[in-house]
């Protein structure tokens, strides 16, 4: 059975932006589009579902739970068109979600963007047990430690798209303060979601924020 983009519309603004990506969407990965006119409990052959964020991340929470197949939602206006700026992809790069990976990859290169790949990181437990301030020589080398998990996890991935420039970055924040200072800057921003969970912290964030479209990747 061939996959289709699935678009979840409304009359709203945020319906119209989804129509419109959906629609783009649909061309850049040569598949056929099928629009429906409420949300998209039960997306079937769907290979990729679009959708506004109208509903809120609150009131999606129990979809979550069920996604099936990579969930892209639009904000009423994407700061930024399809085509420009980059991908942002919030990796663990100690629990890399392949899936989410593969998609962030395969978007960027449809795009002809930057994959823009980041990764949060904080200091061991062991740090809050020094008696002063964590001395730069030790900070260094477990920044130095993380940035080759990232450059580890990734690996695989840039080999197979040879053609997708990617930008390597490790901050110490957390996830969701890591991807939201990114958010005004991507085109789009691709996070992995467990199946059968909830919405995550990071991803009711990145909703709440509402300034670029975000994929959703079940792993």
């Amino acid at each position: 059975m061939q996959r289709v983009i699935l678009a979840g519309v409304d009359p709203s603004a945020g319906g119209r932006a989804a129509a419109d990506w959906a629609e783009d969407e649909a061309i850049l990965r040569d598949l056929p589009l099928r629009v429906v006119r409420t949300w998209p409990r039960d997306p079937g052959e769907a290979g990729l579902t679009v959708t506004g964020l109208g509903l809120g991340p609150e009131d999606m929470a129990a979809d979550a739970e069920t996604l099936t197949c990579p969930l892209i939602l639009v904000p009423d206006a994407p700061a930024r068109s399809n085509h420009t700026g980059g991908v942002t992809l919030g990796i663990d790069a100690r629990r890399p979600a392949d899936a989410a990976i593969d998609f962030a990859f395969e978007s960027a290169r449809l795009r002809g963007l930057r994959l823009h790949a980041v990764h949060a990181w904080a200091l061991p437990p062991s740090a809050a047990e020094l008696p002063f301030a964590v001395p730069e020589e030790d900070r260094a080398t477990w920044e130095d430690h993380e940035v080759q998990l990232l450059a580890d996890a990734l690996r695989p991935w840039r080999a197979k798209y040879p053609d997708v420039p990617v930008f390597q970055d490790v901050v110490s924040f957390t996830p969701s303060e890591a991807l939201l200072h990114h958010c005004a800057h991507a085109a789009l921003v691709v996070v992995g979601h467990r199946r059968g969970s909830a919405w995550g912290d990071t991803t009711r964030s990145l909703l709440r924020a509402g300034t670029c479209p975000v994929a959703v990747v079940p792993f």
